[in-house]
């Protein structure tokens, strides 16, 4: 009998990745997904997929409770919750629908899959919530401390979930995972940030020092690492995952500049945000022990990869330029 899967924000960079994973490697699998297309959520991502009868597409916002209720009329076996607002600096600027969105919207979520009994809910969360790592890396027993807006709405969703498993022994599993990079990431994020910028003959703007260490995980090792832990995952655990090879924004970024044949020169370093946590580092030495998984594209691999699918697909730019054309 095939599985049903609940994907909430498959249209955004993650989420799209992880549905094409599931389709891809599993016949008998049918996969909802359930996504409000807020800014960066982009149906080009699926347009290849989007006809598999396999596949339906529900335009849902998670905040809103008659919405959720709507979704779970339907048999759901599990489901994998990607559905967030993400984005640092947005949150600096108005914290307000990282509220709504990251903690009453995965409130009503979880609310609703427990009233008809689910039997895995696997929660996406990120390194973020540990805060900045000076030295050494956080392991799934570190202590929480979100340095910013966004990081503490995933935080307070990460202890709503466990809390439900602790106390209706609900089927939650989190996933706190590194920075992603791969195709079809939302242009505000780093590396896509930059290599447009190095398309449009500008330079490339970097934060403080751009001493600032983040450890870059190509998102389709971290699809196979929530596959993984969706099938084995043990109920109420979190599981880190990570690269191991925390390096400095100044360093990807230089590593973008060569690949792209563009100078140093073209770096500008700009006024720090507020709260820029210096390092993130995670110790993903339980999943790697318990379930057997390791990273397979090696950072220089992947980057170059990357930048030439970015290069390649001006269609895919052109879809995020008309999404921001409708959206005003």
């Amino acid at each position: 009998m095939s599985q049903t899967v609940l994907i909430t924000g498959g249209a955004g960079f993650i989420g799209s990745h992880y549905i094409r994973f599931l389709l891809n490697t599993y016949h008998d699998v049918k996969v909802m997904n359930a996504d409000a297309l807020t800014y960066s959520g982009n149906l080009y991502h699926l347009r290849d997929i989007e006809k598999d009868h396999r596949y339906q597409f529900l335009h849902v916002d998670l905040a809103e409770k008659e919405q959720v209720k709507k979704i779970f009329s339907r048999r759901i076996d599990q489901v994998v919750h990607f559905a967030a607002e993400s984005h640092v600096d947005r949150s600096i600027q108005n914290a307000e629908p990282f509220i709504r969105t990251n903690i009453a919207g995965t409130h009503l979520l979880i609310e609703a899959a427990k009233r008809t009994g689910i039997g895995k809910f696997v929660h996406i969360s990120t390194d973020e919530v540990y805060g900045s790592i000076v030295t050494g890396q956080a392991d799934e027993q570190t202590a929480l401390a979100p340095g910013n807006p966004y990081s503490a709405s995933k935080a307070a969703s990460d202890l709503l979930c466990l809390s439900f498993y602790n106390t209706y022994q609900f089927p939650v599993v989190i996933i706190r995972c590194t920075n992603n990079y791969g195709p079809c990431q939302y242009p505000e994020k780093l590396i896509p940030h930059l290599i447009r910028r190095l398309m449009d003959g500008q330079p490339v703007p970097i934060y403080g020092d751009g001493k600032q260490e983040r450890d870059w995980l190509h998102v389709r090792d971290h699809c196979h690492a929530i596959d993984l832990v969706r099938i084995h995952g043990r109920p109420g655990e979190i599981y880190n995952i990570s690269a191991g090879q925390p390096m400095a924004n100044i360093h990807v970024a230089k590593q973008i500049l060569d690949l792209m044949g563009k100078p140093t020169s073209l770096i500008e370093y700009i006024s720090d945000r507020p709260g820029h946590d210096v390092r993130y580092a995670l110790d993903s030495s339980k999943i790697r022990a318990e379930l057997g998984w390791a990273p397979a594209i090696p950072f220089e691999q992947g980057l170059e990869q990357t930048v030439e699918w970015y290069l390649q697909h001006p269609d895919w730019w052109a879809s995020i330029e008309q999404s921001r054309a409708e959206r005003g």
